[in-house]
């Protein structure tokens, strides 16, 4: 099932989205789709780490690099 939802943009990002739309021959509709997704799974991946920052912290996790090694 859909949903339509309705968003106001700003004059610059409909320009923007209308460009990359006729650029990419993609529907605006699909690009903002896309872009959504995109987003909420970055701030789902950041949340992650979030909370598991403290348990790596705890194991000597720090840096990426710090993992890294151990997986190397």
């Amino acid at each position: 099932m859909e949903t339509t939802l309705t968003v106001r943009l700003p004059s610059d990002l409909n320009q923007q989205l209308d460009a990359l739309s006729r650029r990419t021959h993609r529907s605006a509709s699909e690009l903002v789709r896309e872009s959504l997704r995109r987003y909420i799974a970055s701030e789902q991946i950041a949340a992650v780490r979030k909370m598991t920052m403290p348990l790596a912290e705890a194991q000597g996790f720090v840096t990426d690099e710090d993992i890294f090694k151990a997986v190397s």
